[in-house]
């Protein structure tokens, strides 16, 4: 899975966030160099770039044995990302200027028909500039994605549209580019993802320990795959570039789930089995109740039965199947009982509330894939790469 990164960076005061960029791309195992403007190393340090890259920090246009180095550095890389991107330099890059190292190797870059991510920053004044716009619009043009800036508070102490989008947004665009197969876009994936919370009074709830790692690591490589990706969730997920749905209980999941299209539904949502059957209004104070509580419970939804009894929705479904005991005979039953297009067994000592996982895939037809222990990200892109054949 490495790929190679040419990261630009110019002369911003949001050049510092940079560094968390690099963190995301070395984390994954992507090969990172960058390259410089001169006046950029008025906020960033060239020895800094070297050391979170492993990477000599190009800066110099005309370095002794190294004067092809724009060349070098464009046949290198499989995508480019200038981040942040000043007004000047993307006038520069609009009109074919290569006055300097970072604008040469855009200019030969440009010709290689390789992807290009743009995230500028900038005053509010500068982004609204109409010249500013138009190179944009040519920079679009040719094949530059352009991650447009958020609206807050700018280094000028004033507030506007301008600074720099949000690193993670960055990042997820990133790998969007460099691993989304075309044909996906059409194709719509739901996940569910993290514990429900069942109320017991107007303050209390009973749920479980999910994280919702798994199931956020399953969106958020269905959404570089080039999926329309929808997150139904229990978990606040902020700053995503697909589509979330906030719910909190069975029922509230189940609902959602009914009105909702797709082609391939992931229920890796911890979802609770019982309910209370009657919901106090009012906090239940232990002055009423003395040193007993009894809260009769109910049966929630099976929600994937009840989707696949569902005749109208058309589409694969794939289940989670969390147990510390008899994991795979657990799973085969749920497969049947269920009918359901793949069950995904992972046992609770190796994947709750962790950063890894292992899991077992068992088809329809019986066919059963293990996937060894590694990272979730790793593991829900190994699960897509199964169950969206």
């Amino acid at each position: 899975m490495q790929k190679n990164i040419l990261l630009g960076i110019t002369s911003s005061i949001a050049a510092y966030k940079i560094y968390e960029l690099i963190r995301l791309y070395k984390k994954k195992g992507f090969n990172v160099k960058t390259v410089i403007t001169p006046n950029s190393k008025n906020f960033i340090s060239p020895l800094v770039l070297e050391t979170l890259t492993k990477e000599k920090c190009y800066f110099e246009e005309f370095a002794q044995r190294e004067n092809t180095q724009h060349i070098s550095l464009c046949d290198w890389a499989d995508i480019f990302v200038v981040a942040p991107i000043t007004a000047n330099t993307i006038s520069k890059f609009a009109t074919g200027i290569a006055d300097n190292l970072l604008t040469s190797v855009f200019c030969a870059y440009l010709g290689k028909n390789k992807p290009v991510i743009l995230a500028p920053a900038m005053n509010d004044g500068m982004w609204n500039n109409p010249f500013i716009q138009e190179n944009l619009s040519k920079l679009k043009s040719h094949n530059c994605t352009i991650i447009e800036p958020d609206v807050g508070y700018l280094a000028c102490d004033s507030t506007g549209k301008g600074r720099l989008a949000d690193i993670n947004l960055i990042y997820d665009d990133t790998l969007r580019i460099l691993f989304q197969n075309k044909e996906n876009n059409s194709k719509k994936i739901v996940v569910t993802l993290g514990g429900t919370r069942e109320k017991i009074d107007s303050v209390r709830f009973i749920t479980n320990s999910s994280s919702g790692k798994m199931g956020t690591a399953i969106c958020d490589w269905a959404y570089y795959l080039g999926y329309d990706v929808c997150a139904i969730t229990t978990k606040e997920l902020s700053n995503k570039p697909y589509k979330t749905i906030n719910v909190e209980s069975a029922q509230d999941m189940l609902e959602e789930l009914k009105k909702t299209e797709f082609d391939y539904l992931i229920m890796s949502a911890a979802v609770g089995d019982f309910r209370a059957e009657n919901i106090s209004q009012t906090k239940i104070s232990k002055e009423e109740t003395g040193n007993y509580l009894d809260i009769k419970f109910i049966k929630n939804p099976d929600i994937l039965k009840t989707i696949s009894e569902n005749k109208d929705k058309k589409g694969k479904l794939i289940g989670f199947c969390l147990t510390d005991k008899n994991l795979l005979e657990c799973a085969k039953n749920k497969l049947e009982n269920k009918n359901l297009d793949y069950i995904i067994a992972n046992d609770v000592n190796t994947g709750l509330n962790t950063d890894t996982n292992k899991v077992t895939i068992i088809s329809k037809s019986g066919k059963i894939i293990d996937i060894d222990l590694d990272t979730k990200s790793n593991i829900a892109r190994k699960i897509l790469e199964v169950v969206c054949d």
